[in-house]
């Protein structure tokens, strides 16, 4: 290394202290590529640094601390060689690292910074030229260089090319960490909304005594931010129970904040109300009072008890798709209880509407994510059809005779083939059952 100055020093052995530092050889390690098999960008990179300065072999090498890899190595023969690497000492490419910028040998034999460089004769160097390949950080993770058997007078646009490859070089290897860091952030927020997701939703149903319960959430796929689809079931006081299912405009943190002061809200003021209507009217008061946007919910509420025939109960709907009951012999019909939106205007009207669940019979709550639910992607969204409320009701008639988790896992594999499992809205399902006599 006579006549070579390098800034950061030089460690014990005689090499560039640079080669050791912590920081570069992590930014080495992140690529993810030393020790890999040859990739066609790569190679085809190295073989126009070649074409474009006429010279016998061209590399693309990654340089840890103690060895020089060769990512792409054109004019080499690696089944004879038997390796894709040589040691760091025996590689120019070291004083790329050392000095953080380009290295460039016109005559390796006579140059006094090469001349007693141990590959000069071994490896027929005649002239090196070589540009740092960069790390996010500026990290020098390696070279691009090229190397003639000959001195070789290296020309202004030769070395411009060459600059101009490195650069390719890096922003490849740049643009693959950052890729990965996408997948890996993607990954996590995923995991992060649907923790939230699931916080707002309850772990199980719990246990109704006499009858049979069922819910599912799935997640629109490939979701990201939590949405404000939520249901919840609960006892009220004495035989009285209450369930829900609700839709909160929106999506993210603030749908979130939403869906957590509706389930709040409603679960506080079921045992003084048992009326589902007056129970939806306090939670609109409670959403106008804390309203920082335009968000609205969409909810159907129902209190209900068990009878000595089945189970009697009243229902209030706000703005949401129509509950629906399924017969124990099939049959299905709406529950028509048409009424607006929650969280928009502060005198609604709303009303409760009885219903009765003889043995056999369901009744189903969802958000609109199933009769929303679009056929599959590849098309315009016009010419993608919804399934649909008469579908929805189709598919729960063909579940007569199972029971309420059977049902809902029926109504989700219809779903999931209506839209080739990339739905794209969340969706709730709720099911209650009166168990037929045994």
């Amino acid at each position: 290394m006579t006549g070579s100055i390098f800034p950061g020093g030089l460690r014990s052995d005689g090499l560039p202290a640079a080669l050791s530092d912590p920081r570069r050889i992590a930014a080495v390690l992140a690529t993810g590529l030393l020790d890999t098999e040859p990739e066609q960008p790569f190679d085809d990179l190295a073989e126009v640094a070649a074409a474009i300065t006429g010279c016998e072999r061209a590399f693309i090498t990654l340089v840890d601390e103690d060895r020089s890899f060769w990512k792409s190595c054109v004019g080499v023969d690696i089944q004879q060689s038997g390796r894709r690497q040589n040691p760091a000492r025996e590689s120019f490419c070291y004083f790329l690292v050392g000095l953080g910028d380009r290295f460039v040998v016109e005559d390796a034999a006579e140059d006094p910074r090469t001349r007693d460089h141990p590959s000069v004769a071994p490896m027929k160097i005649g002239a090196w030229a070589g540009y740092p390949i960069l790390g996010p950080a500026g990290e020098v993770l390696g070279s691009m260089c090229v190397i003639d058997e000959n001195p070789h007078p290296w020309q202004p646009a030769e070395l411009a090319a060459l600059g101009t490859l490195a650069r390719a070089v890096s922003n490849e290897i740049n643009l693959r960490g950052t890729l990965a860091a996408a997948r890996e952030s993607l990954l996590v927020s995923q995991a992060l909304a649907r923790s939230l997701q699931d916080s707002l939703l309850p772990p199980v149903l719990r246990p109704v005594p006499g009858l049979d319960v069922a819910a599912s959430y799935q997640p629109a796929a490939g979701g990201t931010t939590v949405v404000g689809d939520f249901y919840d079931l609960f006892h009220v006081r004495g035989p009285w129970w209450s369930t829900v299912v609700g839709d909160v405009c929106g999506k993210g943190v603030e749908a979130a904040k939403v869906t957590a002061l509706a389930r709040y809200t409603l679960r506080a003021d079921a045992a003084q109300h048992l009326s589902p209507a007056a129970v939806l009217l306090r939670l609109n008061a409670a959403l106008l009072a804390q309203r920082q946007d335009d968000r609205f919910l969409t909810a159907v509420y129902a209190t209900f008890r068990l009878t000595p025939g089945g189970l009697a109960g009243r229902l209030c709907c706000a703005g949401h798709p129509p509950a629906l009951i399924r017969r124990a012999d099939g049959r299905v019909r709406q529950i028509e209880a048409p009424g607006p939106l929650l969280g928009i205007f502060p005198d609604i009207q709303l009303a409760d509407v009885r219903f009765r669940l003889a043995p056999g019979d369901t009744l189903l709550l969802y958000t609109d994510g199933a009769t929303e639910a679009r056929e599959q992607l590849g098309a315009p969204q016009a010419a993608r059809p919804l399934f649909g409320e008469d579908a929805l009701a189709e598919a729960l008639a063909s579940t007569h005779g199972l029971d309420a988790a059977a049902t809902i896992s029926r109504l989700s594999r219809v779903l999931a083939l209506h839209t080739r499992d990339w739905a794209s809205d969340d969706t709730a399902l709720l099911a209650l059952r009166v168990p037929p006599h045994s």
